[in-house]
Parts: C-alpha cells; structure tokens; sequence
C-alpha cells in the first residue's frame, strides 16, 4: 500500500497530516514522517515517488537530505523559509521545485503533477544527427549522455533540457522565457531566477572560468547566447 507514495518529511505533524489527507483525497498515496531518520527507515523498505521537504527538521536538516538524495528520486521542497537565497540553494542542490508556506494545497498538487509528468514523460525519438560537439565535449541526446574528452559528465534532467535548447540553437540570444519553453523537461518555475540558477550551474559543468564563460554567454537585458566555438566578445559575463 505504501509502495510508490508520496513521502512528506516535516516535522509539524498538523500541516503535514492535512498535506497527507488532501493528496489521498486527490488520487495520490502519501506517507508523513517527521525527520530524516524515520524517512531513512521508511525508505529502506518502500519506494517513494516523490518527497515533499521541510528545510528545518529536527537532526539532518533538509538541505542536507536534498543534497544526498538529488537524482535518486524527485524533490519538492516545502519551507517556511522562502526568501530567494533559500530558493535558490534548494535548487542547486537538487530540489526540482520549491514552495514556500504558507501555500495553497492545490498548487502543491499542481507542482507535483507537473513534477510527476516530466519524471515519465518519453524522450521523443531522436535522430543520428542529435550528436552536438563543441570545444572537447560531446551531447549525445540519444543516450543523454555530455562528455568531455570521453569523460561523463554528471548533468541532471533539468540542466540537459537547458543545454539542448541552447545548442541546437547557437549564435542566437534566446530570453529566459524562450529557455523556459524550449527546455519542456523544466516545467513551470517557481520564480524567474531558475532559469538563471541552472545556467551558473552549467557553466560550473562546461566552462574552465564559469566567471568569464566561453559557451553560455549573457546578453546583458536579453538572455543568453551559447557559442559553440567558444568564441569571446566584451560583452561576454
């Protein structure tokens, strides 16, 4: 019966029941438990589905969870604690979607399906020519692999969806809400700063001075331009 639930960590046993209740009356099996170490313990006998996060937890805090369990299963982080900075760590961490309390159940509902549809969704099939080469690295969307030198790199869903919008479209200065809708796998962001958040983490993947990028430039007040060869301009950031 468990199997496959939604596992919601958070110590505020009230908001967490009502949490649990909503998703069970909506079609969704859902599971609390109060801090890292019961979540552990669920875990190691269940699969959840999805997590929903509280940041402050008794013991392991939950951007230490976020961190040891990013790519393992998706995240919602769900805190108290909503200002940008809060934000924009979750995601660097791995989270895959961030709400502030207080919140309305039902867009926490609509995130996690919006989470959900992009975790099943199918890769379109894709053709031979989807091999992108620039400077020593290789994207190969067929097998979702980016490699440098033959060496994997380590890139999420989210950032994959990023860089294949920006590299089957180089040399052309493409605005964050174009990014957004090329990149479907993102879905709908929880500020605008996301699109930003997933650059920087990018440019720490594929640039030797993320600080003075080669490939993932800014257009200052339009978006970004990538430049597969690398090349530089004084405008670059």
């Amino acid at each position: 019966m468990n199997e496959n639930a939604i596992l919601i960590v958070d110590d505020d046993q009230e908001l967490a029941a009502m949490v649990c209740d909503y998703l069970v009356q909506n079609g969704m099996p859902a599971v609390t438990v109060p801090d890292g170490m019961a979540m552990d313990r669920w875990l190691a006998i269940h699969k959840a589905e999805l997590l929903i996060l509280d940041l402050m937890l008794p013991g392991e805090d939950g951007l230490s969870i976020a961190r040891r369990l990013s790519g393992k299963l998706p995240i919602i982080v769900l805190s108290a604690r909503g200002d940008e900075t809060d934000r924009i760590v979750g995601l660097e961490l791995g989270a895959d979607d961030y709400l502030a309390k207080p919140f309305n159940p039902r867009e926490l509902l609509a995130r996690i399906r919006a989470v959900l549809r992009r975790q099943t969704r199918q890769p379109e099939p894709i053709a031979a020519s989807k091999l992108h080469r620039f400077g020593p690295f290789r994207l190969d969307l067929d097998s979702h692999r980016l490699t440098r030198d033959g060496r994997v790199i380590e890139i999420t869903t989210a950032e994959l969806a990023l860089l294949k919008a920006l590299v089957e479209h180089p040399n052309r200065v493409l605005s964050r809400d174009l990014l957004a809708s090329l990149a479907t796998e993102l879905g709908r962001m929880p500020f605008d700063r996301s699109i930003d958040v997933r650059i920087a983490r990018l440019r720490k993947k594929i640039e030797d001075a993320p600080d003075n990028p080669r490939y993932i430039r800014t257009v200052w007040g339009s978006g970004y331009l990538f430049a597969p060869q690398g090349d530089q301009t004084s405008d670059d950031q």
